[in-house]
């Protein structure tokens, strides 16, 4: 009993563990770094890739150790019942025998036209491939977050802009009703002014929605439980300007082909294609090779003298003179066996054996030259998939040169739009006060200076997220530039 509530005690502990650790993991204020850093630690393509390197790194450690000699230990015992010939004696044996053999062989590939030697480089190669293929899941993930992490930012401002507007209309709303109650305005303006208001509350919803899914996004992105308390480190964004020392896309894919490890991948594979090729070729050379054994045995049809029964004369009838016709007897020692012991023949029967054997492949039906044809074809599809990537680096780079660049030109256009929407709403606004403006033109004034904010912010984030992705594809590390 008392185990049993020490047991309920210690899930209770770590249970209240587990949730007050979830708690400050949820309520801490997440930065970019601490988004990507734990994408990194916990997604399951990371994992699973780097199962992938790891399965690599085994198939270089056995490669490696398949150059050394091989050693091989074998022993057996039987029963023979019936005549058979005795290895050991040499002699039919007709009884039950009981016999034994035990046996070391070891041999080793001196040459087979270097398979062995290239097969080492190949998984040398295809580690270091799995490794920068992990690099490429990783860039990826974190460019991802990026994406999320901005998308954030970008309907935060989208919401603070949908609460401003609602703001500002709710308090024409007041303003109208006071003016209708005392009748100096017309109950249509009213009305215009709150359904203006209705509007604007649904925009509101669907910015906190957008906002709610854009954290929703994030948090599944990067493995960790959704949690409504989950908040991001809102940045000092840079100032949206065009870089005081532009490059252009052919320099950063010039950076991009030097660092990036889907490029560096590609070549590997190249390369481990190339191998490959050369193991195919080591399959049509001779091959040496040397072995050498050591056996022994036992025998129970081995006998010897026993030292231990004394011997016996016998005599025995060796037939009759011819003269005398005699009969002339024969005398012969008698002596008692045993059967040698299991030492003494170990170390009688033991043998050993040095070889060498060379293999030259003369004909067998064309697999040699097929197994190289392929080799060849695999080496020119990798050259294919590394000119594959290289030309989806460039227009990757290329696209996302034109996108920062039409992005920049749309900033500058909406910014401007934006001024010029501003001071007109106020001028607007202080028309509608004095009674010489309609709601609907007021509204309509209201609608096009929101439509202007919201698509300064859009370009604004567009164009930070494609001169985050620039500057990731030139070597420097996924940051939000900041004042």
């Amino acid at each position: 009993m008392r185990v049993n509530k020490i047991f309920k005690s210690g899930i209770f502990v770590l249970a209240f563990l587990m949730v007050t650790a979830f708690q400050a993991r949820s309520q801490k204020i997440w930065t970019l770094e601490d988004c990507i850093n734990y994408a990194l630690e916990n997604n399951l393509d990371i994992q699973k890739q780097i199962q992938s390197v790891e399965s690599n790194k085994a198939n270089l450690t056995q490669s490696a150790l398949s150059m050394l000699p091989n050693l091989n230990a074998n022993g057996s015992n039987y029963w023979n019942f019936g005549q058979t010939i005795d290895q050991y004696t040499n002699t039919f044996a007709t009884t039950t025998v009981r016999s034994n053999n035990f046996y070391l062989s070891s041999s080793m590939v001196l040459f087979n036209g270097l398979q062995k030697l290239n097969t080492v480089k190949q998984y040398k190669i295809m580690v270091l491939a799995s490794q920068y293929d992990l690099d490429v899941i990783k860039n990826n993930i974190s460019l991802s977050v990026a994406g999320y992490y901005l998308d954030i930012l970008f309907n935060k401002e989208l919401l603070d802009v949908a609460n401003e507007q609602l703001r500002i209309t709710k308090l024409q709303v007041d303003r109208m009703q006071k003016m209708v109650d005392a009748g100096s305005s017309a109950k249509g303006d009213l009305l215009n002014i709150q359904a203006q208001r209705a509007a604007e509350e649904l925009s509101q919803v669907q910015a906190s929605n957008q906002l709610y899914i854009a954290y929703l996004s994030l948090q599944q992105l990067i493995d960790i439980p959704v949690a409504k308390d989950f908040n991001i480190e809102k940045p000092n964004l840079k100032t949206v300007e065009a870089p005081k020392q532009p490059v252009t896309a052919e320099v950063i894919f010039e950076r991009a082909l030097k660092t990036r490890p889907e490029i560096r991948a590609a070549e590997l594979r190249v390369d481990a294609a190339q191998k490959r090729l050369a193991i195919a070729r080591g399959i049509i050379t001779p091959t040496l090779s040397v072995s050498g054994s050591w056996g022994t045995g036992y025998s129970g049809a081995a006998r010897e003298i026993d030292p231990n029964v004394n011997p016996t004369i016998s005599s025995y009838n060796m037939g009759i003179t011819q003269l005398s016709h005699d009969t002339v007897l024969g005398y012969q020692v008698n002596y008692a066996t045993r059967v040698k012991s299991f030492g003494d023949q170990l170390k009688t029967n033991n043998n050993q054996s040095v070889g060498f054997n060379l293999s030259i492949p003369i004909f067998n039906g064309w697999q040699g030259r097929t197994n190289i044809t392929q080799a060849k074809i695999a080496r020119n599809q990798a050259e294919l998939d590394l000119d594959i990537e290289k030309r989806s680096l460039r227009k990757l780079i290329e696209q996302s040169y034109a996108d920062a660049v039409a992005s920049l030109q749309k900033y500058n256009s909406s910014l401007e739009k934006v001024n010029a929407q501003t001071e007109s709403f106020k001028y607007t606004q202080q028309k509608f006060d004095v009674g010489l403006m309609t709601s609907f033109d007021y509204n309509n004034s209201k609608k096009d200076l929101t439509k202007a904010q919201s698509d300064l912010l859009q370009a604004k984030y567009d164009f930070i997220f494609k001169t985050t992705i620039l500057d990731f594809y030139a070597g420097n590390p996924i940051r939000i530039q900041q004042n």
